[in-house]
């Protein structure tokens, strides 16, 4: 099957609301949308359900899905302020001082993006270039490719792209299968060896072996992270959807030590 940019977005939206307990319709409304999170076995494995508070927009609206004792605390906030505003300081401070008083703070502010097909191609590489499978990650969960590559969910990680120079890797994009639909990217490329276009070219390659498969490539960075986009852009994603998420305190500590 053919996938096309409606579908895939369509996917994608399906796979949120999955994950956000709530109706795919809920993402194109022009109001902001409520619901009360739970647990789901068909969620992206690495959310850890039901949320205290999560924010997400496909950009015409925000749903939130939150833990019903904070409604009043998020549909305060997401109705006093315009829709992008809310994931960005200095708005955000007001949420993040509420549920600060409650032993939680704002956490994790990402944006996700989705290949574009029309404008996706395997960019050229000067290095050799091979297709792996899970069984070849077994000696590479090190320091180097660990945005490629999950420790703490091994078996999720089912196909990846290898550049290699003279039969060493150096670079590496591979993809771990969060949810039934859709496979997350990520890539790592050793420092000796970046700003040749080695990511573009592994992570182009890598969407498209995905698709292949009938499955959703996605790619998420934080907005901060202009590498990592630039990377998105330049191998044919282009941005999605934005998600902010609400954890607790003893979690962000931990995360800053």
């Amino acid at each position: 099957m053919k996938l096309t940019n409606e579908m895939i977005k369509q996917i994608a939206m399906e796979q949120s609301a999955i994950d956000a307990n709530c109706k795919v319709s809920d993402f194109t409304k022009s109001e902001n949308v409520i619901v009360i999170s739970e647990k789901n076995k068909r969620a992206r494995k690495y959310l850890k359900l039901p949320h205290v508070c999560n924010l997400i927009s496909y950009g015409d609206n925000i749903v939130a899905t939150i833990s019903k004792e904070y409604r009043n605390i998020v549909e305060d906030y997401i109705g006093k302020y315009s829709v992008y505003r809310c994931f960005e300081t200095p708005n955000m401070h007001v949420l993040n001082d509420e549920f600060q008083k409650l032993g939680y703070r704002v956490c994790f502010m990402a944006e996700y993006f989705l290949p574009d097909v029309s404008v996706l191609k395997e960019q050229p590489c000067r290095y050799e270039i091979k297709i792996l499978h899970n069984e070849d990650f077994v000696e590479l969960y090190t320091d180097d490719w660990s945005n490629a590559l999950c420790s703490a969910r091994k078996e999720l990680d089912v196909l990846g792209v290898g550049a290699y120079d003279n039969g060493r890797l150096i670079g590496l994009a591979a993809c771990s299968a969060d949810c039934d639909t859709m496979w997350q990217i990520g890539v790592d490329v050793l420092p000796k060896f970046r700003k040749q276009g080695i990511a573009s070219a592994l992570t182009s390659r890598l969407a498209i072996e995905i698709l292949e498969r009938d499955k959703v490539p996605f790619y998420c960075a934080a907005w901060s992270n202009i590498k990592s986009v630039r990377n998105a852009i330049k191998s044919g994603f282009r941005p999605a959807w934005v998600e902010m998420t609400v954890k607790p305190v003893e979690m962000v500590d931990e995360m800053n030590k």
